[in-house]
């Protein structure tokens, strides 16, 4: 899966924040559910701590996990898109198709939008800073 969904998914689902938990049980960056963990142990056989979901690597082994699981053209009868992806993080294995997935993925969209912006500002002022005649 590409880093820069990953990026945005934690930037819309913790801000950042590796030791963010969420109302309903959610943890970590990228606010992984108790069922989700269960459903990728149950898949992986990997035996994910819970509290190791504050661990951003494993956060993100996990999530490409469950995505990967369940974002399949075989499942979706079609290529699999990064809204697709997003979509299924956000509403289940099933949340590709779901309605209310459609606000998430253009919190996500934002997410990109903005992060593409911040490369472009310091690539930007990295160049600058390289012309620019040191005094």
């Amino acid at each position: 899966m590409k880093t820069h969904l990953l990026a945005a998914l934690i930037a819309v689902e913790s801000g950042g924040n590796d030791h963010a938990r969420g109302r309903h049980g959610e943890l970590g960056p990228l606010q992984i559910q108790p069922a989700v963990l269960a459903d990728v142990r149950r898949f992986t056989g990997r035996r994910y701590a819970w509290s190791s979901m504050t661990n951003r690597v494993l956060a993100l082994e996990v999530a490409q996990a469950y995505i990967d699981h369940y974002a399949t053209p075989a499942r979706l009868g079609r290529p699999v898109t990064d809204q697709d992806r997003a979509r299924i993080w956000n509403g289940g294995p099933d949340g590709w198709r779901r309605r209310r997935t459609l606000a998430y993925w253009n919190r996500v969209v934002a997410a990109m939008q903005r992060s593409e912006e911040n490369r472009v500002v310091a690539a930007i002022a990295d160049r600058r800073a390289k012309i620019s005649p040191r005094q």
